[in-house]
């Protein structure tokens, strides 16, 4: 084998990069990579395994586009050689192992500690995480008997993580036989990597076949473009729901809009799929004086739903909001006012921009409330349960777009005189309706959420 050489320019990316990621994916992924050969038109890498130079490259191209040369694609001019199995006289690549606890038969894998604040009784419940809590408790109460595989998707911060860790805790205590196992995709990535280097792939294909009757995994988006480690998982995947044995992926995306090949995607999409919406108004109201409350805090309602109007992402920036109030109104000795909310939560509160509301926005709201079909609504249906909602979205559709009678009716072929009579039997309506008025209200909360 050819002795490594130095170069400047991969010392200097490596700085780089030591500065922006973990010691431990430095450890396992940057650290091991000798430089080869290098001139000003194109440099060879040295690298144990092909799994570290598809991580290099999915993760850190444009960086080496900055740092080494490139080609006339625009391309890294980078060659990989994979390192040679090792001789008996070949001197040992000196690496520094990430820090681990080890026993006698070998390295103890990553393993994600359960949240002690992650768990059911502490989770907020409301209709857009309704239905995944339900099937979370069916799945932590019957393992491998209900939904086989649970696959969780929402955006960030919305409590997927929280569910996720729930289900541990319900089954370790309720289940104490059963093993369970937690783990970030990336934490799964970097004991593949530690196994080959240390040559306990073995190992840890029984770890997580055998030794794990639950596999709790967080973040299976961070396996996309990834072909070696995904068919790692895929087949890990396989064997444990082949022995029933439970498995419950997060993910931001739900599985058919995730870069991932078929055959993972089908297997993902085997059991349920469930989604985890943003909380409405209501539930994040709760969720701040739940918050609040765990932290002794008192938060005047009229404060509470003035936070939730202007917070409305995601939970976690709720709790961060509730954080500072906190701090704040303790250090300072202050009562929690809408004037202390807005001095000092200014940069976090959002004002969504007035936007131009469409009458589709109105049917899709209308129809999500009402429980009907927007092909219903707009089309000639005069059953009772349709012609309501029908006049619901007419009415908004008069009251919230500025436009002339005749081209709202056109939106839902009918003409003007038929919009006026809904919006005069609607506004006759909600006078004595105190549940139709709720409804209205919801509809209109969702259009301008």
């Amino acid at each position: 084998m050819r002795s490594p050489v130095t170069c400047d320019a991969w010392n200097q990316f490596l700085q780089y990069v030591k500065t922006r990621c973990s010691a431990t994916a430095f450890g396992n992924w940057l650290a091991p990579i000798n430089v080869i050969e290098f001139s000003s038109d194109s440099i060879t890498l040295e690298v144990p395994n092909i799994f570290v130079k598809e991580y290099v490259l999915s993760n850190y191209k444009k960086d080496l586009c900055a740092f080494l040369p490139v080609n006339t694609d625009g391309e890294p001019a980078i060659e990989f050689v994979i390192t040679a199995p090792a001789k008996a006289a070949a001197p040992a690549i000196s690496v520094p192992l990430v820090a681990k606890t080890e026993e006698e038969d070998g390295l103890t894998f990553n393993d994600v500690k359960l949240n002690q604040n992650y768990r059911f009784e502490t989770f907020i419940e409301g209709p857009t995480n309704q239905f995944v809590k339900s099937a979370a408790i069916g799945v932590a109460a019957r393992p491998g008997q209900s939904y086989n595989p649970l696959f969780i998707h929402g955006g960030v911060g919305l409590g997927k993580t929280h569910i996720l860790h729930s289900i541990g805790h319900h089954i370790m205590q309720n289940q104490k036989k059963l093993r369970v196992q937690c783990i970030t995709t990336e934490a799964f990535i970097n004991d593949l990597v530690d196994s080959l280097r240390n040559k306990s792939v073995d190992r840890m294909k029984r770890f997580y076949r055998s030794d794990v009757d639950v596999l709790l995994v967080d973040d299976i988006q961070f396996l996309q473009n990834r072909l070696n480690f995904e068919e790692e998982f895929c087949n890990t995947f396989e064997t444990l729901i082949n022995q029933n044995k439970q498995i419950v992926i997060t993910s931001d995306k739900p599985p058919a809009q995730l870069k991932l090949s078929e055959r993972m995607i089908a297997r993902m999409e085997w059991g349920l799929v469930a989604h985890v919406g943003i909380p409405e108004l209501e539930t994040r109201v709760a969720i701040i004086q739940h918050k609040a409350q765990q932290k002794g805090l008192k938060i005047p309602s009229n404060v509470a739903f003035f936070i939730a109007e202007h917070i409305y992402n995601n939970v976690r920036q709720l709790e961060g909001a509730i954080n500072r109030l906190s701090a704040h109104s303790r250090l300072l000795d202050l009562n929690i006012t809408e004037e202390l909310v807005e001095r000092t939560l200014k940069e976090m509160l959002q004002h969504a921009p007035k936007q131009k509301i469409s009458v589709e926005q109105i049917l899709k709201s209308v129809a999500a409330v009402f429980q009907v079909r927007i092909s219903d609504l707009k089309g000639a249906t005069r059953t009772k349960e349709v012609a309501l909602p029908r006049q619901v979205a007419m009415y908004l559709a008069c009251k919230l777009i500025k436009e002339s009678l005749q081209m709202i009716g056109a939106y839902f072929g009918r003409t003007h005189s038929t919009l006026l009579h809904a919006c005069k039997n609607i506004e006759k309506r909600v006078m004595n309706d105190e549940m139709l008025r709720r409804q209205i209200s919801m509809v209109e909360r969702n259009i301008h959420a």
